[in-house]
């Protein structure tokens, strides 16, 4: 099996900050008053942007943006991609997950701990199923926007601007919080930097160590609702056994890698995040590790394709079930016109009456054009549902329905199955309905928190794992 270098190990040598430490390389900003490559978006159409009232503070926001550190550096950007590439070819299987909207309130120790816990719980059930390497992806520090289908929202006979995340308004439904306010794009980039101290912590301080992230699963499992996957996680826990009998060094499976990615929804942070690095002379966006342009926003002569268009990170694509042929290969040959393996995912949100049917012919076309592309799914956008109580939610049966039909159309076609994608939280939520413990309509009132989607809680994300792994078993 060919797999990547180690993250870490890679062309720039140390390049571990902040998720690894410092780093060589040296990324910057154009200087003020010099028009960045990158800034042909601003000629052209750019969807779901915030209207701002004042745009003098929105050039005085990003002026103090641009002279910000970055959040994220090029070399762990580059070892991301060559995972990707791994994944595309069958030699890894990725896994990224977070919330929907993330919020400056709950970026907090606590809500970031159980987010990663969740995280690497899934990932070893399906490191285990999958008999691969887990590419590690959080929809975390920066995931604080999102698109919105009506610009305006309407209650009790009041209108005003919708809310688009944290990063842009306040949830709170008056005229004043509803304002974009260009000034949360620099609470944004504190949230975000805080927030990757603290995955540092987590993810090398020993939290992440196989021994414990496996005895929390194994707790999973003794609840009677979940005990169908008690046999899986005993062939886990017994090749755990294995390992330490026969010396394995656990000292060395302490630590992971996790991955930042959000949408790039906002391009005035986006752009003012990007920088040039010192020694390729190559534009990265410092914002995250992984970017992805939404459903709504994917036009091929939009502002958001042509920002990401310019840069080296490796790059999103959510296609749903009216993407064509056409568009599709446009994709391919506005981001990655070369073939870069790794550099283009295309993330699927079908629905599950649908991607049985729209998703095979796009993988025959990819696979006739022939350049790279790793394929991942997202079964929860295409499956949101209203509640007979009112609540916006989906059922966990229907998700897992469409990662069954995503696996296989891959099977039809003879392609790879390269990872999930879905939101989560580490928080015991009832926002989802189904699953084993047999959450109903009424179920929801409990604890609905979410202020945009609705997300799988621990114990569900943790069922998705186990269908998944089987999967991956019979894959």
């Amino acid at each position: 099996m060919t797999v990547p270098p180690i993250p870490g190990s890679g062309r720039s040598g140390a390049h571990n900050a902040p998720l690894r430490g410092a780093a060589p390389e040296r990324l910057s900003a154009p200087d003020a008053g010099i028009a960045a490559p990158w800034d042909t978006w601003r000629s052209r159409e750019a969807l779901q942007q915030p209207h701002y009232p004042d745009r003098d503070a929105v050039e005085d926001v990003t002026t103090v943006l641009r002279r910000q550190p970055p959040l994220v550096f090029a070399g762990e950007v580059d070892d991301l991609r060559a995972w990707l590439g791994a994944a595309g070819r069958g030699d890894a299987f990725v896994l990224t997950g977070g919330d929907c909207a993330e919020t400056f309130a709950e970026a907090t120790a606590d809500h970031l701990r159980l987010k990663i816990q969740t995280l690497l719980q899934m990932a070893v059930v399906l490191t285990y199923g999958a008999s691969l390497p887990v590419v590690k992806i959080g929809r975390i520090a920066g995931q604080y926007a999102k698109p919105r289908s009506a610009d305006m929202e309407t209650r009790d006979g009041v209108t005003l601007p919708s809310y688009r995340g944290d990063a842009v308004n306040s949830y709170e439904f008056t005229p004043q919080a509803r304002i974009p306010d260009p000034a949360r794009l620099l609470e944004l980039y504190h949230h975000a930097s805080s927030t990757l101290n603290l995955i540092r912590a987590f993810t090398k301080g020993g939290y992440a160590d196989l021994r414990l992230v496996h005895h929390w699963n194994r707790g999973f499992t003794q609840n009677p609702a979940y005990a169908k996957y008690e046999s899986l996680a005993e062939e886990i826990h017994r090749a755990v056994k294995f390992m330490e009998a026969a010396g394995a060094n656990f000292e060395a499976m302490r630590e992971v890698d996790l991955y930042s990615s959000h949408e790039a929804l906002l391009l005035e942070y986006e752009s003012a995040m990007t920088r040039i690095d010192s020694r390729s002379g190559d534009a990265y966006n410092t914002s995250g590790h992984f970017l992805w342009i939404g459903e709504r926003t994917r036009d091929l002569e939009g502002a958001h394709i042509e920002l990401l268009a310019r840069v080296r990170n490796p790059i999103g694509v959510k296609l749903g079930p009216t993407t064509s042929v056409s568009q599709m290969l446009g994709l391919v040959e506005r981001l990655n016109p070369d073939g870069e393996e790794g550099r283009l995912t295309f993330i699927t949100r079908m629905g599950a009456d649908k991607i049985r049917d729209v998703l095979p012919p796009l993988l025959e076309a990819s696979v006739a054009d022939g350049r790279p592309v790793t394929w991942t799914t997202d079964p929860m956008h295409g499956n949101t549902i209203t509640s007979s109580t009112g609540y916006k939610t989906r059922r966990f049966e229907t998700i897992m329905d469409e990662v069954r039909g995503f696996f296989e159309a891959h099977e039809d076609v003879g392609t790879v199955p390269g990872g999930i994608h879905v939101e989560l939280t580490g928080d015991d939520v009832t926002e989802i309905v189904g699953g084993s413990e047999e959450l109903d309509d009424e179920g929801l009132r409990r604890r609905y928190e979410t202020v945009v989607d609705p997300r799988l809680n621990h114990q569900q994300s943790l069922e998705m794992a186990f269908q998944v792994a089987e999967l991956l078993r019979r894959n």
